[in-house]
């Protein structure tokens, strides 16, 4: 069975894009959720787990790198899994293959796919480091903005619910997904998630 993987991060992305040139393969999956979820746990394609483990699917293919994920170390590993269990694996944008046409590995493509990630990582930590030297030098500039909340004072609970993003990640919540899903959408840590979970369950 060959089946083509599509992932958007959001219900307004659109995913024609991806998927062109599809009408050879028995199965398409799309996913709406955020890339740094690793491949088997996104909601549709983790449907497919088992017919991968019983030898049913022997190709996979994606548009780009990022589609199979953003994480190199997530990438890497489900990539040897595959071509350890003669799953194909092919990525249309830039081009890389786990096998080439003779079912021999295609080494070349391997190294390709370990500096794409690395570049995309390093990529992903600069713009994290600009981000903290960013607050650091508002701190400076407008210390007012980072007073925080006293030690050992309790934060309203509507107050809490009510923030912008706090509120963003309960209309998600309420549609059915994960906190680890609402946590990578909205920007906010599981913590947070998890408490906006228990001021819910007060409130109702």
């Amino acid at each position: 069975m060959k089946v083509f993987i599509s992932r958007v991060s959001t219900e307004d992305q659109s995913e024609l894009r991806q998927i062109q040139n599809i009408e050879h393969f028995d199965k398409v999956i799309i996913d709406r959720c955020d890339g740094d979820i690793p491949l088997w746990e996104r909601p549709q394609a983790s449907k497919l787990r088992k017919l991968v483990d019983n030898g049913t699917i022997t190709h996979i293919e994606f548009h780009q790198v990022d589609r199979m994920g953003r994480n190199l170390k997530n990438i890497l590993e489900e990539y040897e899994e595959l071509t350890k269990m003669d799953v194909r694996v092919v990525c249309r944008e830039p081009y890389f293959q786990n096998f080439n046409d003779k079912g021999e590995e295609d080494l070349f493509s391997k190294l390709l796919l370990s500096i794409l990630g690395s570049v995309g990582q390093y990529e992903k930590s600069l713009i994290k480091k600009r981000q903290i030297q960013g607050i650091e030098l508002t701190k400076k500039l407008y210390p007012h903005k980072y007073t925080g909340r006293k030690q050992n004072t309790k934060e309203d609970r509507l107050k809490f619910l009510s923030k912008p993003k706090n509120k963003l990640a309960i209309q998600y919540l309420n549609k059915g997904m994960s906190g680890v899903e609402v946590s990578k959408l909205v920007g906010l840590s599981l913590n947070t998630i998890t408490k906006i979970k228990k001021n819910l369950l007060v409130e109702s």
